[in-house]
């Protein structure tokens, strides 16, 4: 009987959660550990399906880094990455293309279907989705400007047009996009996942952007979990930078977080996504986890 009391005490919690996201957007990047543990990607459709079964709109957006770089090991080829970012020239832009439109984004659709949803996989490249140009880096040191290596075909968002996404949504689909860019003359882009994220969040006026990672969220002292910064403001975010608190692959999902909320996104969160039915933790639930990042 207790155990029957304890599961509705959650119901009764979840509640106002469903009532306040009810008819709104919630994008979500999936990544990570999530992707590969079979028992994680489980709870990550599950979780899923659940969002559009109580009438919130949960639009996917996925990586596939593990994977890419398993086919590049299994082919001899080796990547290079700076600033977070894979350097990508046309032979792996090909193999880029294959495994995340080919073989990533049909796995998380069936996975979706498997647990009673309905998915459309989608790359940046249909219906014009996602128009990118080439992405040049430049790194600020002293007051010197340092050219970077070129990152080949590795994209920058110019335009989402989310009208294909929010077709898929209303007809009661969940859309599943791969980060793929069409450039201005149809050729692939290979787009960091959370920047794709955070510029549909923001094309989509997004209630919600939800970061999957390998961490708890920002940590101020290195891996320390104890130094765990739940909440972090965009005035906040340059000095952390600046202190290198904010390193490495966090760099890019930061990013993300500012132009979400630059663009209308009312909240952005990076949470762990090796906990089971995090997403369910950071929308049902009072505490919610990981680091929000929000506006001052």
């Amino acid at each position: 009987m207790m155990n029957a009391i304890e599961k509705a005490g959650i119901l009764v919690e979840a509640l106002p959660y469903i009532q306040r996201f009810a008819g709104k957007t919630i994008v979500i990047k999936y990544g990570g550990h999530a992707m590969l543990d079979d028992g994680l990607k489980e709870a990550v459709a599950k979780d899923i399906v659940l969002m559009k079964y109580v009438g919130i709109n949960p639009v996917v957006v996925h990586g596939g880094g593990p994977e890419i770089n398993a086919l590049l090991d299994r082919l001899g080829m080796q990547s290079s990455f700076v600033q977070g970012l894979r350097v990508t020239d046309q032979e792996t832009m090909e193999i880029v293309e294959m495994v995340l439109v080919g073989k990533v984004n049909k796995e998380i659709v069936s996975q979706v279907h498997r647990h009673g949803g309905k998915a459309v996989g989608l790359s940046g490249k249909d219906g014009l989705l996602v128009q990118a140009h080439k992405k040049w880096l430049t790194s600020i040191t002293s007051n010197e400007e340092e050219a970077l290596p070129d990152l080949g075909y590795v994209g920058e968002v110019d335009q989402i047009n989310p009208e294909l996404v929010n077709t898929v949504s209303n007809n009661g689909y969940i859309p599943v996009i791969a980060p793929i860019g069409s450039g201005p003359e149809g050729e692939s882009y290979n787009i960091n996942a959370d920047l794709v994220a955070g510029e549909l969040a923001g094309a989509l006026a997004a209630d919600k952007l939800i970061l999957l990672t390998d961490v708890e969220g920002i940590y101020r002292d290195g891996t320390d979990p104890s130094s765990l910064i739940s909440s972090v403001t965009t005035a906040e975010i340059p000095g952390l930078l600046r202190e290198r608190i904010i390193t490495g692959g966090m760099i890019p999902k930061v990013e993300c977080c500012l132009r979400a909320l630059q663009k209308g996104t009312v909240s952005t969160h990076i949470i762990d996504g090796r906990i089971p039915h995090a997403l369910l933790l950071e929308v049902f639930t009072d505490k919610g986890i990981g680091t929000m990042v929000k506006r001052p």
